[in-house]
């Protein structure tokens, strides 16, 4: 068959003709795509205190995060925006995140990028993107 999520297409096919390589690659990203759309229900059911975050669109790799200035903060009262980008081997690889939104922090650069351990070598696969954006608040409220 044929998948399609946003401007990626993939044709998938798990027939014994494609080699070993290619049909693991199929399965590993159906298995994030499986992850993530779970990682999406559960948002639904249980969000993060002030924060929210859904696919751009029809792509389920691509999504766009919000945070809430954290209540007692410099960040009190303001809106943040977050792209989430998922490879297509998460969750074991991390999610690139970065702020869209300008903001003045000691752990992000000024095009967005930001500098967490759990988004570089602290990641694991029992993180969620429910759990980045607790940190991101969290980060927000005491700086690294």
């Amino acid at each position: 068959g044929t998948l399609y999520f946003g401007s990626r297409t993939f044709r998938i096919w798990l027939g014994l003709s494609w080699p070993f390589a290619a049909r693991s690659a199929a399965v590993v990203l159906l298995m994030a795509l499986k992850r993530i759309q779970k990682e999406l229900q559960d948002l639904g059911v249980d969000p993060p205190a002030n924060c929210s975050a859904g696919p751009v669109g029809d792509d389920m790799f691509n999504w766009q995060a919000t945070i809430m200035g954290p209540p007692d903060s410099a960040y009190t009262g303001g809106v943040f925006f977050l792209n989430v980008n998922f490879p297509s081997d998460y969750p074991f690889k991390p999610p690139k995140c970065h702020f869209t939104t300008k903001i003045y922090h000691c752990n992000v650069n000024s095009n967005g990028a930001i500098c967490l351990d759990i988004l570089k070598d602290q990641w694991s696969p029992a993180l969620t993107i429910g759990k980045v954006l607790l940190s991101l608040s969290s980060l927000m409220t005491d700086a690294n």
